[in-house]
């Protein structure tokens, strides 16, 4: 299996420390599941994608720092060549920023959440257990770091979790898109590492109620188990 990485953004130095940036992220945990994989990363902010969607058998995009509404020519690019892939039936996971843009390219909308920065672990209802769903739970507790939400679903989209802070969290369209508002890649310390690096940004109570959260037990390798589950299912 070829698995290309759109990589969205780039960690900051200060945080790439604690786990490296988004592509060895991602390897790292992906090759402890797939050891034979064929990993292709593609700097998607910097305007790189590939010339066809056959140069690689399955996609993940990575969140990002920007938001999906900025109108930047490479969000755009990135857009058009989601749509490509949908039409394609080319398997493609989104992560966070990735989930909302995979929701607008379908033809949902994506605003800043009147709620609030999502913060520190995210605790979510399983409403559906899909066969990719394996082992399967009835919760899906993530590490998170976002303001925008996903508001208006696309007419493709299943809801498979939510919670009431996000109701459209995670998500499968058809039977090759799949997305997550969480982040399944990060840590612990790099959540509190991050809240930390934001602090000045973040209203104090929830900078509180998301560093104390990262005490409960977090489910990013049941997600990461899942999304491979979901790869090799499509490919």
């Amino acid at each position: 299996m070829k698995l290309g990485l759109l990589q969205c953004d780039d960690v900051s130095e200060a945080l790439q420390a604690q786990q490296g940036n988004y592509p060895e992220m991602f390897e790292t945990l992906l090759r402890q599941r797939l050891p034979g994989m064929d990993y292709q990363v593609y700097r998607v902010l910097d305007g790189v994608l590939p010339s066809s969607v056959d140069e690689c058998d399955v996609y993940l995009s990575t969140g990002s720092k920007f938001g999906v509404n900025d109108g930047l020519p490479w969000i755009a690019e990135l857009e058009a060549f989601v749509v490509k892939l949908w039409e394609a039936g080319k398997p493609l996971v989104g992560i966070c920023f990735g989930h909302q843009l995979m929701a607008k390219a379908l033809g949902g909308e994506v605003h800043k959440s009147p709620k609030g920065w999502g913060i520190g672990l995210s605790f979510n209802d399983v409403l559906v257990n899909k066969p990719w769903m394996q082992p399967a739970r009835d919760s899906l507790d993530l590490i998170v770091s976002h303001q925008d939400q996903v508001v208006r679903l696309p007419p493709q989209a299943e809801i498979l979790g939510r919670s009431d802070f996000c109701p459209y969290y995670l998500l499968q369209y058809g039977e090759h898109f799949m997305s997550v508002q969480g982040h399944p890649e990060f840590c612990k310390a790099f959540s509190h590492e991050l809240m930390d690096s934001r602090r000045d940004a973040l209203p104090a109570a929830r900078y509180r109620a998301g560093k104390a959260s990262l005490s409960a037990d977090v489910n990013g390798g049941l997600m990461l188990d899942w999304i491979v589950n979901f790869l090799q299912q499509n490919h």
